[in-house]
């Protein structure tokens, strides 16, 4: 008899939610973006406030993009033997909905939503 995974309802966009904390990082300082930028140009403009020149921007774009889709690929990979258990574990949480966000909160976190499980980056 073979052990079938548990079935989890998962909402997760780790990129979207930073591409959105950035958009409103900038309408707060009063310089919002323009509506149509692509989520490179989005990204890219962020990494211009600090980085030395544009192609290090966008090289840090591409980086930060990548890393936030390694994180969230890990978390789906490991929702079942590692996550799922500490969620119950720490929170209590006896759902199988599901939804992380990155979040910004003293330093980077992703937040799973109902429990309100956090992990710091």
């Amino acid at each position: 008899m073979s052990e079938y995974p548990h079935v989890y309802d998962v909402r997760m966009d780790l990129y979207r939610d930073w591409l959105n904390t950035v958009q409103e990082v900038f309408r707060g300082s009063g310089s919002p973006l323009p509506d149509d930028l692509s989520n490179e140009e989005v990204a890219i403009a962020y990494f211009l406030q600090t980085a030395p020149s544009e192609e290090a921007a966008e090289q840090l774009a591409e980086s930060n993009e990548k890393r936030l889709r390694t994180i969230q690929q890990t978390i789906l990979d490991r929702l079942d033997d590692v996550i799922v258990p500490d969620i119950k574990l720490r929170t209590g949480y006896e759902g199988t909905q599901f939804h992380f966000q990155w979040v910004y909160q003293q330093g980077e976190n992703i937040v799973e939503n109902r429990s309100q499980y956090r992990i710091p980056l």
